[in-house]
């Protein structure tokens, strides 16, 4: 019984942790070239690849933790993309006046979207997985 309730609770953890990808994933796609603007913007190096990336990472691989295949290894890529965007995006100590603290908070948000990301590495994916299901991965 007790191993039913931990993975239900792996999975919920899991769809929830792609749930916000997925949806600000397909927001990129349907807004492909603000998307690129806003990387151009915050000045990255080949903004039209870095969408790319970004639309994939957020897309696919994070598809791939929702459902559990190849949880680990999606987990692990997640994360470093979770802390990269985050070391991006919301580098609160280069931000003055009132969008410092909006900053603030999404970096450390997105430091404990690490975490759990990390923490599925530990556990992986569950038994109400693809991973379980095919055998790719002990839940």
């Amino acid at each position: 019984m007790i191993d039913d309730i931990d993975d239900g609770v792996i999975l919920a953890a899991r769809l929830f942790l792609a749930a916000l990808f997925l949806i600000f994933g397909w927001r990129k796609v349907k807004d492909y070239s603000g998307t690129v603007r806003q990387m151009v913007q915050d000045c990255l190096p080949m903004p039209v690849l870095a969408t790319g990336i970004a639309i994939f990472m957020e897309l696919p691989v994070a598809f791939a933790v929702a459902v559990g295949a190849f949880t680990r290894v999606a987990a692990v890529l997640m994360a470093f993309y979770t802390l990269g965007s985050s070391l991006v995006e919301h580098r609160y100590w280069t931000v003055k006046g009132a969008g410092r603290v909006e900053s603030l908070e999404n970096f450390y948000k997105n430091l404990s979207i690490v975490g759990g990301f990390l923490l599925l590495v530990v556990t992986g994916p569950g038994k109400y997985s693809i991973d379980a299901l095919y055998g790719i991965a002990a839940p």
